[in-house]
């Protein structure tokens, strides 16, 4: 495809992501808010509200597209299951992991019941702007890329501070303002099993990290956590147990990058702002 022939639709941008993250059921936590089609030039950014909106119709784009998902987006919670299926798969119990995410799923829900769900959907249909936004998808590329640098790097006597090096292979992260933090343990602990959770929404919190390291995980990898769930893990777990962080927008980047690249590829301009 080029920029001279036919362009692509918001639902086509939509099913690449979905392609790509290898999903076939529409994420929960985004949206296409106002549809379009002949999309050649996108305006792409992890927050993008009406004043972005507004800059892509002055600008002359054909698209606004956003990462983040948008407070209209009311079945957000729903997407904090797939936090179950990735525990699971590695090896904490469905009948502890599942009420952890419930309190989530009702938290999220009274969040986003008092959210203005029209704000700048409203302004996008006023401008006759394409807009949507592409959350989940493009988040399990990234959960895939840091598992797959930690597990091609890190062997059986790796230490924390390899699980580090590890993310620090890809160049997003490595390349980010932020660093890769160590909040709890010691870098020159034992790796062990290490596990990256993201792609699920949001980070489960102290909550979930729980979960993980009373079934066998040593070393979570987190891309944000609130600074008060922090002493609640140090106190539980003194020694021997690890929860590194790799940076909430950087992680984001390093998801988003392949999705641009192939629309690239396709002829699309994209245009990055708001934190790409």
């Amino acid at each position: 495809m080029s920029q001279n022939g036919p362009g692509v639709t918001t639902e086509q941008l939509m099913q690449i992501a979905m392609e790509m993250a290898g999903q076939t059921k529409f994420p929960a936590d985004s949206r296409i808010h106002v549809p379009g089609k002949n999309i050649k030039k996108i305006l792409f950014g992890i927050d993008m509200g009406v004043a972005e909106l507004l800059v892509g119709k002055e600008l002359g784009y054909d698209c606004v597209m956003a990462h983040h998902p948008d407070p209209s987006v009311q079945t957000f919670p729903e997407v904090l299951d797939l936090h179950v299926d990735i525990a699971v798969r590695n090896g904490v119990p469905e009948d502890e992991v599942r009420p952890v995410i419930e309190t989530m799923k009702r938290n999220q829900r009274l969040v986003r019941h008092s959210a203005n769900y029209d704000h700048a959907p409203s302004f996008a249909r006023l401008l006759n702007m394409p807009y949507l936004n592409i959350h989940n998808p493009l988040d399990e590329i990234g959960r895939k890329r840091m598992q797959d640098a930690i597990d091609a790097q890190c062997g059986p006597d790796a230490t924390v501070d390899d699980v580090m090096a590890a993310l620090n292979t890809i160049p997003e992260i490595k390349d980010a303002p932020t660093n890769v933090e160590l909040r709890l343990g010691k870098g020159s602990n034992k790796a062990g099993k290490t596990v990256v959770a993201h792609g699920a929404g949001t980070n489960g919190g102290a909550p979930l990290a729980r979960v993980y390291f009373r079934n066998g995980v040593d070393t979570l990898v987190y891309i944000h956590i609130g600074a008060a769930e922090i002493p609640k893990l140090a106190a539980e777990f003194p020694e021997g147990k690890n929860l590194v962080i790799s940076g909430h927008i950087a992680s984001d980047v390093a998801g988003i990058n392949p999705f641009i690249w192939r629309l690239e590829e396709m002829g699309i301009e994209v245009t990055r702002v708001s934190g790409l």
